[in-house]
């Protein structure tokens, strides 16, 4: 169980560092229900989620494994927060948020699996 939630956190941290390039590089008004976020905030997320991804893969050294519930509790509410702010905004279509969901299910999941049942 241990190497599975290893290949989850490091995937993880993988999809969340490209989400957050992503977002450098994009602007906020590329997704229709995100568009309500200030830019500031769109940018702020993007270093949230590239210190997310660090902490993920850091957990790894004894002192720090306390990061990886951390981070991936952040991810999980990120997430969270894009899909209430798609059904605010009453954007048509369910595909992101069901994509958006899923990420916030893994991640929950890894923040649960490593606060409770298999900390580092």
């Amino acid at each position: 169980m241990n190497i599975f939630l290893w290949v989850l956190q490091i995937l993880l941290a993988l999809h969340t560092a490209i989400g957050a390039v992503w977002k450098f590089s994009n602007s906020e008004q590329s997704i229709p229900s995100l568009n309500r976020l200030p830019h500031g905030v769109w940018l702020a997320l993007s270093g949230v989620e590239l210190l997310c991804s660090l902490g993920l893969v850091l957990a790894y050294f004894a002192p720090l494994g306390i990061l990886a519930p951390i981070a991936a509790g952040v991810i999980a509410a990120e997430m969270l927060l894009f899909c209430g702010l798609h059904f605010y905004s009453r954007a048509k279509g369910y595909g992101q948020v069901i994509y958006w969901l899923g990420v916030a299910v893994i991640a929950g999941f890894i923040a649960y699996a490593r606060f409770l049942l298999y900390p580092l």
